[in-house]
């Protein structure tokens, strides 16, 4: 066992098998790493060589890649992001939320990449019933509206929708 503890790999065990025995998934695969050594924990019909959909893991890689390079102070974290993300830059933002959309004002300062790892960038989503807010009508006219994982486009034409809607207030 080396540097794991018999106690605490008892409890991923137990954990998987919950998994499992209430039903959740079929199988499960854990496998943990510490000081060179490697311990695979396995509960159900999975096997180490079960293959797995594995979703949602472009934001930890990428804040992984992002973290990277701030160890190598390029960037920063306070940093604007504006030299890597030009769709990002001279944001515009409500006087309000349920301001016509033609009510703007320069953002107070740049989305750094502070911002962008810790998801507060300012692109959340604003819910009312249908014709009150008018920047939720309009985000739900293009397709950014509340979710709908079958709906989501490309992550370029996301993009290209929601900063050319939130950037210059077009989105009528």
């Amino acid at each position: 066992m080396g540097g794991f503890s018999k106690e605490r790999l008892g409890r991923v065990h137990d954990v998987l098998a919950g998994y499992v025995r209430r039903g959740e998934v079929p199988g499960a695969i854990g496998l943990l790493s510490r000081g060179g050594q490697q311990h695979v924990e396995q509960a159900g019909d999975a096997r180490p060589d079960t293959i797995f959909r594995i979703s949602s893991m472009t934001k930890p890689v990428t804040a992984v890649a992002a973290m990277i390079l701030v160890e190598e102070c390029v960037p920063r974290l306070d940093d604007p992001v504006d030299e890597f993300l030009p769709e990002l830059a001279s944001r515009q933002v409500l006087t309000r939320t349920d301001a016509p959309l033609g009510e703007t004002v320069p953002a107070a300062r740049a989305i750094t990449l502070r911002d962008l790892l810790t998801f507060r960038m300012g692109l959340g989503q604003v819910f009312g019933p249908p014709g009150t807010i008018p920047i939720a009508d309009a985000l739900a006219a293009i397709g950014q509206g509340p979710p709908s994982p079958a709906a989501v486009p490309a992550p370029e034409e996301w993009m290209r929708r929601r900063s050319g809607c939130a950037a210059s207030a077009n989105c009528r």
